[in-house]
């Protein structure tokens, strides 16, 4: 009961702190999707930095909450994405300077690897709708089912910043999330998928769903039915109004 109460007065608090988010992309088809959703429901507004277009990185001190996005890129491919310098420059100053930081795919991997932690090959490419299990590690007040059906498209991976706690791991992928200060969130995984960024996914990334154990073809990705989608973002959601 005090658990749920917590969580209802956590809930109800975030409507009244009205945030500035800027959301930094690496491609067209990787957006905010169902954090959009979020943000409006809490009056948060959102400001969207195209960083693969070479747009100016905003200051620090502009924004409440920093979401980095995710993408096919490399975070060490510096000679083809020159602007990544930048970004996690960025990024680190956000965490340094004690902001909300939030990032998914590539996006909790820039923010591994500005906290020291290595990005490497994953055992497997991961690629579909599969579970992920609450972490040992995972603080009490991380609201996260034992387990969650979410959807993942990575080949790499993160491990674990010092300092932070593994919140998600699965079979094919240990690190599937992380905490650090209860103001950082990265996730491998993808729980802010709607069907309509899932259909961006395939259309620009169809070359990448090869044969194998944990990668799904197109159609069976997008016969996921809603409930799956409704459980994996009311998880998000209130993660997300935790933080901080």
């Amino acid at each position: 009961m005090q658990n749920a109460l917590a969580l209802e007065t956590l809930e109800h608090a975030s409507s009244f702190n009205k945030m500035k988010i800027t959301c930094l992309k690496h491609v067209s088809f990787e957006g905010p999707a169902s954090i959009a959703d979020w943000a409006n429901q809490h009056g948060h507004t959102i400001e969207t930095v195209e960083v693969y277009l070479n747009e100016t990185l905003p200051t620090v001190d502009s924004f409440d909450m920093l979401l980095v996005m995710g993408g096919p890129m490399n975070i060490y491919q510096y000679e083809e994405h020159p602007w990544l310098v930048a970004e996690k420059a960025l990024i680190g100053a956000a965490i340094q300077a004690g902001k909300r930081v939030v990032g998914i795919c590539l996006g909790g991997q820039l923010i591994a690897d500005v906290m020291g932690a290595p990005v490497t090959r994953g055992k497997q490419v991961e690629i579909g709708w599969f579970d992920i299990q609450r972490g040992l590690e995972c603080p009490p007040n991380v609201v996260l089912p034992e387990s969650l059906r979410v959807y993942h498209w990575h080949g790499d991976t993160f491990a674990i910043p010092k300092g932070a706690q593994r919140i998600a791991s699965n079979a094919t992928c240990e690190n599937q999330g992380f905490v650090y200060e209860n103001r950082v969130l990265a996730w491998q995984c993808h729980l802010e998928t709607t069907p309509e960024s899932l259909n961006a996914l395939i259309e620009n990334c169809a070359d990448e769903l090869t044969d194998g154990p944990t990668v799904m073809d197109a159609e069976t990705m997008q016969s996921e039915p809603p409930e799956t989608y409704a459980t994996m973002q009311k998880v998000l959601f209130r993660l997300l109004n935790q933080l901080g």
